[in-house]
């Protein structure tokens, strides 16, 4: 059945009659006549009878009508797609990234955007995702490794890892505390599903050091609730919540940061498109984060296979 039988149907029981519907349609009535009675032989059933001059739906027609202005309904999104997509366009953009960036950096960016932008979705992905896998599924993904060869990618950010301390804390005024001093109080960590758990590890063992009490956690934010209840210093990358007080966390002359990558398929159809996103959300983070924290130079030490 051809698409183009379904619109000369669903005109002609439009406009009530054909010679109508052939103006139009910009064709003659006896062409178009041909043509519903074409698609009437394929399916099987009439689909008008005359009433008067004019033609009105059998019972049939009108049930087989809902479907054929949904099935056209759907051609011509379609349409629509395709030329967006030749043009290298998106009508819709998803993001992929790990938990805390969706919440603090993806969901602020997005509820930024305006009529003009893709339809953006998103996407909780792990923090060392498989990269061919992850550009087949998103459009945009957001990393703590640089993309290989082979990728299309940008850097977003340098997050500092915060130690979060109560305002009664003893080292509240302090603006950082290094590692081996953090080590020897009471710490809630995430688990190290975390870029920011990963990196303290690497560092500590590098050090020689060893933790003292340790509450583990699987959410950045649940760290950040049990600090503020007493049970530690929080260790995370996350924003500050509950009135805590942030410190950065330093390794002599380094501080700990994890860093934040975008990216996305080198022969995605619309690569110039994603590559204004990624700029647009590098900007965003410059703003949210501070110029010094952009990934334009090192302020911290990296963690193997980060």
């Amino acid at each position: 059945m051809e698409i183009r039988l379904l619109r000369y149907f669903v005109t002609v029981a439009d406009e009530g009659t054909v010679s109508h519907a052939a103006v139009r349609l910009h064709m003659t009535q006896p062409a178009l006549s041909r043509q519903v009675k074409q698609l009437e032989k394929e399916i099987g059933v009439r689909l008008f009878q005359r009433t008067g001059v004019r033609l009105s739906l059998t019972s049939a027609g009108e049930e087989f009508l809902t479907e054929a202005r949904a099935l056209l309904r759907r051609f011509d999104q379609a349409e629509r797609l395709a030329a967006h997509l030749s043009a290298g366009r998106l009508t819709s953009v998803s993001f992929g990234a790990p938990s805390t960036t969706l919440v603090d950096i993806v969901a602020p960016f997005i509820a930024g955007f305006d009529a003009s932008d893709p339809e953006p979705s998103v996407t909780s992905i792990d923090i060392d995702p498989d990269l061919p896998d992850l550009v087949s599924r998103v459009d945009l993904g957001i990393t703590t490794r640089p993309p290989p060869p082979g990728f299309s990618g940008l850097p977003l950010a340098r997050l500092p890892v915060y130690a979060y301390v109560r305002e009664d804390h003893p080292r509240a005024g302090a603006e950082s505390i290094g590692v081996g001093a953090l080590v020897d109080g009471d710490l809630v960590l995430p688990n190290r599903d975390f870029a920011a758990r990963r990196l303290l590890d690497h560092t500590v063992r590098g050090l020689g050091a060893h933790y003292g009490t340790v509450v583990e956690t699987f959410n950045g934010e649940i760290a950040q609730a049990l600090a503020a209840a007493g049970r530690g210093v929080a260790v995370v990358t996350d924003d500050p919540r509950f009135g805590l007080l942030p410190q950065r966390i330093t390794d002599g002359a380094d501080t700990l940061a994890v860093s934040l990558h975008a990216v996305w398929a080198h022969d995605h159809h619309a690569h110039a498109v994603l590559e204004t996103m990624a700029r647009r959300l590098q900007d965003f983070c410059r703003e949210r984060y501070g110029a010094t924290l952009d990934g334009d130079g090192p302020v911290g030490r990296n963690t193997p296979g980060e």
